[in-house]
């Protein structure tokens, strides 16, 4: 399946309890069908203290998203859209913004 979302791309929560929130994306697992998102979705993980100096404590990092919670940020008009995609006359396969028609970078 073709990657509508990539990471570095900025993408806002449109369901669950982070809805609304925009962040960039972080990784993204294709066969999980799941992205992290930078200050999106915190779970909070009690870590164990090790030998090597790695203090114990509650550590707080973002967990995964399913990707349909997740829409692209248009860079020209920054707001959600969905994702197409266009061959250009050159032969290369471009992700394209459907409010705009705008081709995406990256």
């Amino acid at each position: 399946m073709a990657a509508r979302i990539k990471k570095g791309d900025t993408v806002v929560v449109i369901t669950g309890s982070s809805k609304g929130v925009q962040g960039e994306v972080l990784e993204v697992r294709p066969s999980e069908e799941r992205a992290v998102v930078r200050g999106v979705a915190i779970a909070k993980r009690h870590q164990r203290a090790r030998r090597m100096g790695e203090e114990g404590g509650i550590i707080a990092r973002e967990a995964a998203v399913h990707l349909s919670n997740l829409k692209l940020v248009d860079p020209a008009s920054k707001k959600p859209t969905r994702v197409g995609f266009r061959v250009l006359e050159n032969g290369k396969k471009v992700r394209v913004a459907k409010a705009t028609g705008e081709v995406i970078e990256g």
